[in-house]
């Protein structure tokens, strides 16, 4: 058997283990996948995805990271690492992480979330509001993320100053820190 073809099988038997709800089996098969492909990012990206699933957030991040590493055009896997690093009250190192995402055409969803996101971190309430909006419009075909995004648009309308000018009210306030440290159980 070719390299290409071990790598996908281990690829798809990792994948058939994650949807049985077999996470350290699917991660197995992941380290499998690239010890057999060390330069692709694609089994980094669903080791830390399977990570994140089971509440291991370091982990998780160490593999986003990785995937980034070795596949700095792989936007999904960039916008995920910087979604755990903004939940973990990090803000700045996903900003950070996210900035190439910033030059996304505007049909791609992914730049309008972390536009989002970035004005969420200055309150910008209205602003982050109009970009998620603007996100959901394009994002189509991705119903995990769009359902993910659309959870944020409705904590973020709580938190928004009512149109009449007065403050928000105090639960309101007290639940932003970062939406909560974007809803600790979202990623």
């Amino acid at each position: 058997m070719d390299h290409e073809t071990r790598y996908r099988d281990l690829l798809e038997q990792g994948l058939q283990a994650s949807r049985d709800q077999r996470g350290a089996a699917a991660i197995e098969l992941f380290a499998l996948a690239s010890d057999v492909a060390p330069a692709e990012g694609m089994p980094h990206f669903l080791m830390a995805s399977e990570h994140a699933a089971e509440g291991r957030t370091e982990a998780a991040e160490r593999a986003f990271a990785n995937a980034v590493l070795l596949a700095p055009g792989f936007h999904l896997a960039r916008y995920q690492l910087g979604l755990l690093q903004f939940s973990s009250e990090r803000a700045g190192a996903a900003l950070v992480t996210w900035q190439p995402l910033l030059d996304l055409p505007a049909g791609q969803p992914l730049g309008h979330f972390v536009r989002g996101f970035a004005a969420l971190a200055r309150d910008g309430f209205g602003a982050a509001l109009d970009e998620f909006r603007l996100g959901l419009a394009c994002s189509e075909g991705q119903p995990a993320l769009a359902a993910d995004i659309e959870r944020v648009v409705a904590a973020v309308q709580k938190l928004a100053p009512p149109a009449d000018g007065s403050p928000p009210p105090a639960d309101a306030a007290a639940g932003h820190v970062l939406l909560s440290a974007y809803a600790r159980g979202l990623h």
